[in-house]
């Protein structure tokens, strides 16, 4: 894995992978004015979101019934430098039809203690707590 960042201007960066795929990350804090992209802290929370959803919807793909899995993460920092995380919280959301709710369950637990490697990672850094809601779609 290969990533290259480049400065565009001021506090906005544009990072690309080996194929090509790239996205716009800005360091301006919202106060000074418009944002051409998310931060880098962002940018690693979407990455954790990313990877247990692809965990979860590939999981729950197989089964008849599954219609979605919308992942919420927040967290909260150090109050001074440097601001690391030191908690997060990770809300998923399953939509489908006569889903097992208890193997939507296991399923996340999974992703999230070993198959999500942005999550494992994560977690050595900040305790990660979830919650699930599975609801008829």
């Amino acid at each position: 894995m290969k990533i290259t960042t480049q400065w565009l201007s001021n506090k906005t960066f544009v990072s690309a992978n080996e194929h090509g795929n790239s996205i716009v990350m800005d360091g301006t804090p919202a106060a000074e004015g418009w944002k051409r992209g998310a931060s880098p802290l962002e940018v690693m929370l979407m990455g954790m979101s990313g990877c247990t959803s692809v965990d979860v919807a590939a999981a729950l793909q197989v089964q008849a019934g599954f219609a979605d899995c919308i992942v919420s993460v927040e967290a909260e920092r150090a109050a001074t430098a440097p601001k690391v995380f030191t908690k997060i919280h990770v809300h998923y959301k399953v939509l489908g039809r006569g889903l097992d709710a208890a193997q939507v369950n296991k399923i996340i637990a999974d992703s999230l203690a070993h198959d999500c490697s942005a999550c494992v990672m994560m977690s050595k850094i900040a305790p990660i707590t979830h919650s699930v809601e599975v609801a008829e779609a």
